[in-house]
C-alpha cells in the first residue's frame, strides 16, 4: 500500500495542480480504506507520515504536501507536527505561515516534473 500510494502522489505531483482529497486519494490510489472508521484514516494518515519521513530522510519534499484534509483548504495539525519533527520549524508558527505549504507545493511539483529525478527516484524505488 505504501509504495501505491507513493507512487500516485508523484504521478499526482507531475501531472495535477492543487492538492487531493483524502477521499479522491483512497478511490484513485485503490487503496481500499474506509475513512468512515476511524482506525483506517489514522492508518492512512500514518502511511503518509511514513512516506514523508522518508522522503525527507532522502531529501526529497513531503509527498504529503499534496493531500489536503476533509472540510479545508490545506493541511491539518498532523501534518505542521510532522514538519516539526522532521526539523522544519515549531509547527504552530509553520501552520500560520501562508507561504510555507505554498512552497512545499511548489517545491514538491518541481522536484517531480524533473525528469532526472523522476527516473532516479521514482522508477528505481519501484524496482525495490
Amino acid at each position: 500500500m505504501i509504495i501505491r500510494l507513493r507512487h500516485y502522489l508523484i504521478r499526482y505531483a507531475r501531472q495535477q495542480a492543487g492538492t487531493v482529497s483524502y477521499l479522491t486519494l483512497v478511490q484513485e490510489a485503490e487503496l481500499g480504506l474506509n475513512l468512515e472508521i476511524s482506525h483506517e484514516k489514522s492508518r492512512l494518515n500514518e502511511i503518509l507520515a511514513e512516506i514523508s519521513t522518508e522522503e525527507h530522510a532522502a531529501g526529497r519534499p513531503l509527498l504529503s504536501c499534496l493531500v489536503r484534509v476533509p472540510g479545508s483548504k490545506g493541511q491539518g495539525d498532523n501534518f505542521y507536527k510532522l514538519c516539526e519533527r522532521l526539523g522544519m520549524g515549531e509547527w504552530r508558527s509553520l501552520k500560520q505561515d501562508e507561504n510555507f505549504l505554498k512552497n512545499l507545493i511548489k517545491d514538491c511539483r518541481e522536484f517531480w516534473q524533473e525528469e532526472d529525478n523522476y527516473a532516479q527516484y521514482a522508477l528505481n524505488l519501484a524496482q525495490q
